[in-house]
């Protein structure tokens, strides 16, 4: 959703490498070109106007002025201000005191309301919660049936005792569960409310009935971040005439503008609790201001990353991974490998998951094309293998190759490739268990071109014969400088030549580039 805004701040900060002093033209030509994406993302007017303020003041003062770097000190206040304006720290739900803790979700039809009802459920089930949803949305044709299959998907209960299609009072429905819920000893209530197309008065007092009825310790506004600017003018409304605590995004992965997430904390003082991004009920997580801030400037969201690790690997398994790769490359077989992989796509999307790491934005259009299907392809490749030949993959000839071609539905060139490709990966990560490192980054232990001691033999690696140094401290100092301008011609830090130190000129690994589509 923020990729156009991404790409425009990217632009104008590139700019300003390489300065090492910010004049107040410099200045005034950034702030603008932050007007324009901003404008150009649909972010509301006043919210534009307060914060090329607020970075046109801080960038003028001492903070940038000072500092080594002007150009990476802007760029912390853009970021902290998109901080400021997302809603600065992460908003909890609050919890009642006594069970249960009713939570009443409200916004226009087509929000994504019932969907988001499942998600949420689904999502405090998994924090220890046992959740109620309660079909209240009795106008809309099949709504309560719509609820019961989302809930049944969400492995979560739900109290419908109407059918809804226009039959029944909600008021009355979303009385009744409180008692249901204490009765059945459910903690949390989550009230689907009907919607309308527009902001009316009915669909008002039909939300403050259900609100005066229940008492709700949250109320959540959901609304599509699609729509734009009219997210911000249907917030204000219903603000103002029913009133909410938070606000809850549904559709955030669209191709939309994304100015309806910048602007609608800073319009409403409401901050944003949850964000919807997938149609999968596990795409669905806390809102998080200080990460999404580092998403739109292409920082990517590492702390996610982990969480999403955390909740899918265990450590019991990681640390006998770790023990298995420490005994010797051949301890690891193409069982674990697939196990590894199964792992990783438990975490999601496998490009949604490279998005969150550093430096992935200037690779938005390889990630996008990813062919995730190839996931599922090397899996039909390894199941069709015998026993044996997971165990040791060297064994497999010619023969074998055609018969698991055969059995998995793939050529035999996809068989021999997804060989080569482990007995790569095998060696790379038993590399870094043993404590070498990542492989092919020169200058540190265990990797190629570090110096220490060979672990052949226990012997002394050799030092390689170079060329003599002189005598002469004049004509040495020279054939160091010379060398060091050789040396930075070759490569950056991180032994990739022409990288400079920019993360978009890196390239994907091969297991990924072999995922995409032929030409790309």
């Amino acid at each position: 959703m923020f990729d156009t805004l991404s790409d425009r701040l990217a632009a104008t900060f590139k700019n300003l490498r390489g300065k090492g002093r910010l004049s107040e033209a410099d200045i005034d030509a950034t702030a603008r070109e932050i007007r324009i994406a901003l404008l150009e993302a649909d972010v509301a007017l006043p919210v534009v106007r307060s914060f090329i303020k607020e970075i046109k003041e801080r960038a003028a003062g001492t903070e940038v002025s000072r500092a080594l770097n002007p150009a990476q000190q802007v760029i912390k206040i853009v970021n902290e201000e998109l901080v400021r304006i997302l809603g600065g720290e992460t908003r909890r739900l609050r919890f009642a005191k006594t069970a249960p803790t009713v939570i009443m979700l409200a916004g226009l039809q087509g929000a994504g309301k019932t969907t988001l009802a499942g998600k949420l459920g689904r999502w405090l089930k998994s924090q220890g919660h046992s959740p109620l949803l309660v079909a209240c949305d009795l106008q809309r044709p099949n709504a309560v049936n719509q609820l019961g299959v989302v809930a049944e998907r969400a492995g979560v209960a739900i109290y419908a005792p109407e059918p809804g299609n226009g039959v029944g009072d909600p008021v009355t429905v979303a009385r009744d569960s409180i008692a249901h819920a204490r009765e059945k000893q459910y903690d949390v209530v989550i009230v689907d409310t009907a919607g309308r197309l527009g902001i009316d008065e009915e669909l008002m007092r039909q939300a403050a009935d259900i609100r005066d009825a229940v008492s709700p310790d949250e109320i959540l506004f959901v609304v599509d971040a699609m729509i734009g600017q009219d997210a911000v003018t249907t917030a204000e409304a219903f603000r103002d005439g029913v009133g909410f605590d938070g606000v809850v995004l549904s559709k955030l992965d669209g191709d939309a503008r994304g100015g309806a997430a910048l602007s609608i904390a800073r319009v409403t003082g409401r901050q944003i609790m949850f964000a919807s991004n997938g149609e999968q009920l596990d795409d669905f997580d806390a809102f998080h201001p200080d990460r999404m801030a580092s998403r739109i400037l292409g920082m990517g969201d590492v702390l996610s990353l982990i969480e999403k690790a955390e909740q899918t690997f265990s450590r019991q398994e990681a640390e006998r991974m770790a023990e298995k790769l420490a005994k010797g490359p051949k301890e690891f077989t193409l069982d674990d490998f697939l196990s590894q992989m199964e792992q990783v796509r438990k975490m999601g999307s496998l490009s949604k998951l490279l998005g969150m790491m550093p430096g992935m934005g200037q690779m938005r259009d390889q990630i996008n094309n990813l062919d995730e299907r190839e996931v599922d392809r090397t899996a039909a490749i390894i199941k069709s293998m015998t026993p044996g030949e997971r165990a040791d993959p060297k064994i497999i000839n010619g023969s074998r190759r055609a018969r698991i071609a055969r059995g998995s539905g793939v050529d035999v060139s996809a068989v021999k490739n997804l060989v080569e490709r482990f007995f790569e990966a095998r060696k790379m990560m038993s590399r870094m268990a043993q404590g070498g490192g990542m492989p092919g980054m020169p200058g540190m232990p265990g990797m190629p071109g570090a110096g220490g001691a060979s672990k052949k033999r226990g012997k002394p690696q050799k030092k390689a014969k170079g060329k003599r140094r002189s005598g002469n401290p004049m004509k040495r100092q020279e054939e160091e400088r010379a060398e060091a301008a050789r040396r930075e011609g070759e490569g950056n830090a991180f032994g990739i030549p022409g990288a400079d130190g920019d993360p978009g000129s890196f390239e994907l690994p091969k297991e990924f580039r072999d995922m995409l589509p032929p030409g790309r």
